[in-house]
């Protein structure tokens, strides 16, 4: 009996937008007597190619895409030989050799793409559990100090050292330590958490089983958003998976440690992702921020010391227990070390996933993976750092991505969302979004972020359509209410918030000040 062709067709949320679940229900069990396999896996990140599907042949997998006619087109393109890899004008090639993905330096996707990911098999072929391999054969000091020595930092937006926040929790003397991983991706733009949780989610799982370990804690708890149902399944899927084979549970690959991972959805608080947030949320309660200290970290979850990340940090970490805290630190530029993942979306040509060592600028990642704009015009303003970071102008796209010379820019990287506008938007009206955003996801608990959000919107509407000689004025309001909510907010949305807008006033002045 022949053995099937395999057909690797994307079952990521944003390819199944685009009709990758209806490509995949055309393609028949057999062709021309030969058997068809299909394998569904996460997207590489091409989304401007989605749906994206790749045949296996004995040269090695070969790309079709945009399959974007539906199951005439997957007849058609059978026909015409894709089981062979056959020519054709939707013919890719090996889509590892594209610009797109050859470029870039993919350590923590590096899966993405390739691996089913509900197959514990395929995650370990494809070099997984390597990291918890060498995390089992150290002692807890040993796998915090080479997460210390990488350099890793949160990928959630603060930026806070990994190792740090792992030492703090590995130091305290409690009955009960937690892991919570933060997957409550908020921020317009990104998308990168959910791609990890839905075609890699096994590298999450280790990635939190290493922490465990390190730290002393026997309990995980991913904190998904509720908008994610297909990251929840797949989660489910890899968890039962990865207890039935001992990687998870009581006396974890017989170490004689525990550890073991739930899921918790959130209801779709903005808010909740800010940890301390999402810890009260975690606990049953309203989605508010706690008065820092003590930190998470020394009382966090149900009072005991918990490490608080987010999905690309704790998927990050296996790779640095597998090839070395040197093999990462290689990545990257002053103190920002390693890859980051970058999420390119809004008006941009290619967006997608990008992973690159930091240092990138702006111009590459916009023009050199992006394109420039979908629309053809010339790119305006880029937001960086999801709806609470701010607009860079044309003239600072020279700008490193990576978070000293962002701060200098009065800017910031966050979760490595990236938004690119043409030079119809109007940033009075961006400005006026960002302020109305807070007003709209605040937690309601401190004043500056509560009151000032709603009065700045009042600002701008008056600015905006100042006929009375006050426009000055308004100005120097709004920025005196940047200043207030910056300083005086509880945690980094009302502290943020002023990001946007002030970038806003700075950079594009003129249109606040149309007549």
């Amino acid at each position: 009996m022949s053995v099937a062709i395999r057909i690797f067709v994307p079952q990521d949320a944003s390819a199944r937008s685009v009709g990758a679940d209806a490509v995949a229900a055309a393609i028949p069990a057999r062709h021309s007597g030969i058997p068809i396999s299909v394998v569904r896996t996460g997207s590489r990140g091409l989304y401007w190619l989605e749906p994206l599907i790749e045949v296996e042949t004995p040269a090695g997998r070969v790309a079709y895409g945009p399959i974007d006619g539906g199951a005439p087109e997957v007849h058609e393109l059978l026909d015409a030989g894709l089981l062979s890899g056959a020519a054709h004008p939707k013919r890719l090639g090996d889509i590892t050799t594209h610009a797109w993905l050859e470029s870039q330096q993919r350590l923590t996707s590096a899966r993405l793409g390739i691996v089913d990911p509900a197959d514990i098999d395929d995650y370990r072929a494809q070099g997984g559990y390597a990291g918890l391999d060498a995390a089992l054969s150290m002692a807890p000091a040993d796998i915090v100090r080479v997460v210390s020595e990488s350099g890793l930092r949160g990928r959630g937006g603060a930026a806070f050292p990994t190792g740090i926040k792992w030492q703090t929790v590995h130091d305290q003397s409690a009955p009960q330590k937690y892991i919570a991983c933060n997957a409550d991706e908020g921020d317009s733009g990104t998308f990168a958490d959910r791609m990890l949780m839905e075609g890699d989610p096994f590298s999450l799982i280790e990635g939190m089983t290493i922490a465990g370990l390190a730290v002393g804690a026997t309990r995980g708890f991913i904190y998904l958003r509720v908008e994610y149902p297909h990251a929840a399944r797949a989660l489910a899927r890899a968890l039962e998976a990865a207890r039935a084979r001992g990687h998870l549970g009581r006396d974890v690959r017989g170490s004689g440690r525990d550890f073991d991972i739930s899921v918790r959805l959130g209801a779709g608080a903005y808010i909740c992702g800010e940890e301390t947030s999402m810890l009260e949320s975690l606990e049953g309660r309203r989605g508010e921020v706690r008065v820092r200290p003590p930190l998470p970290a020394i009382k966090g979850l149900f009072g005991q010391p918990t490490v608080v990340n987010n999905v690309v940090t704790l998927a990050t970490v296996p790779v640095i227990l597998a090839r070395g805290a040197a093999f990462y630190r290689e990545f990257g530029m002053g103190k920002s070390r390693g890859t980051i993942l970058l999420q390119l979306a809004g008006n941009v040509k290619r967006g997608g996933l990008v992973e690159r060592a930091f240092g990138i600028t702006v111009n590459e990642l916009v023009y050199g993976y992006g394109g420039g704009s979908a629309t053809g015009r010339p790119v305006r303003a880029v937001q960086i750092g999801g709806p609470l970071g701010a607009y860079l102008p044309e003239s600072q796209f020279d700008t490193p991505l990576d978070y000293e010379a962002l701060t200098q820019r009065g800017a910031l990287l966050g979760h490595g969302g990236v938004v690119v506008f043409d030079d119809r938007v109007d940033m009075a009206r961006m400005a006026r979004y960002a302020l109305e955003f807070c007003a709209i996801e605040s937690c309601g608990k401190c004043t500056p972020c509560r009151l000032g959000s709603t009065r700045g919107v009042e600002i701008v509407d008056r600015i905006v359509k100042s006929a009375n000689g006050t426009r000055a004025a308004d100005l120097a309001l709004l920025d005196e209410l940047c200043d207030t909510m910056e300083k005086g907010s509880l945690c980094g949305l009302g502290g943020m918030t002023p990001f946007p807008v002030r970038s806003a006033m700075t950079h594009f002045r003129e249109d606040f000040e149309r007549s």
